[in-house]
């Protein structure tokens, strides 16, 4: 677990001065009675107060709606996941057996949780400073203006909107998987996209985030392959 939390803090750009934080904020209910869920707690408000902090400074000229829905872009579970993704958290989580049987380590819900949870840990073990400063940088160029403005509607509204403009059909989805227990199920979603033979899978704690999931990854298809839409 040391080599484990000496590459964590490499990836998260920060050293623990308390390593049982790190610790906490990595482990999940199902592995142990001391678990994350009470540092998600609290990463989860200090997440939403500093990406409204810097909302609030960068858009001078934003209405409250409009804030709003530049906040909840950066906020949701599917955009935190992403995040958890890019740093590879799923290789330093501490699951319970089954959890880690059933995919646990590629949870939507979990790794969205973790990053609140690392969150609170950072500012707990450091302060707000070094807390801003990690919320800043897992955001990065999706905290300026303009990224935000563009963000403001969400992945299905844009690929909605994108193949309208060109009188293309909208794209067909479907739910392929329901797993999980009832209290914590995991909905996998397809999205097919016939005019332009694009067809990608999302997961999420509902049907509805899955399939903004879904369609994200549609919209970086496209943009990848310079698809002309």
């Amino acid at each position: 677990m040391v080599k484990k939390l000496d590459t964590l803090e490499q990836t998260l750009a920060y050293q623990f001065s308390n390593p049982e934080l790190a610790k906490l904020a990595l482990t999940h209910r199902s592995a142990n009675a001391e678990h994350n869920e009470r540092l998600e707690f609290l990463g989860d408000s200090l997440l939403g107060f500093i990406v409204a902090d810097l909302l609030f400074e960068l858009n001078p000229g934003a209405s409250e709606g409009e804030l709003s829905r530049m906040r909840s872009s950066l906020v949701n579970k599917t955009a935190l996941a992403a995040i958890a993704r890019k740093l590879e958290l799923g290789k330093f989580l501490q699951l319970g057996t089954g959890e880690r049987n059933s995919g646990g380590k590629d949870r939507d819900s979990i790794l969205a949780d973790t990053v609140e949870a690392l969150i609170a840990a950072i500012y707990l073990d450091g302060g707000m400073a070094p807390c801003k400063a990690f919320v800043i940088a897992i955001n990065g160029s999706k905290l300026a203006t303009k990224s935000g403005v563009t963000k403001q509607k969400d992945a299905k509204t844009r690929l909605q909107e994108l193949l309208q403009a060109q009188g293309r059909k909208l794209p067909d989805y479907e739910v392929v998987e329901v797993a999980g227990a009832a209290h914590e199920q995991v909905f996998h979603v397809s999205c097919k996209l016939e005019s332009l033979n694009i067809q990608a899978q999302g997961s999420g704690s509902s049907k509805r985030e899955a399939e903004q999931a879904a369609a994200e990854k549609i919209l970086d298809s496209i943009e990848a392959n310079k698809t002309q839409v």
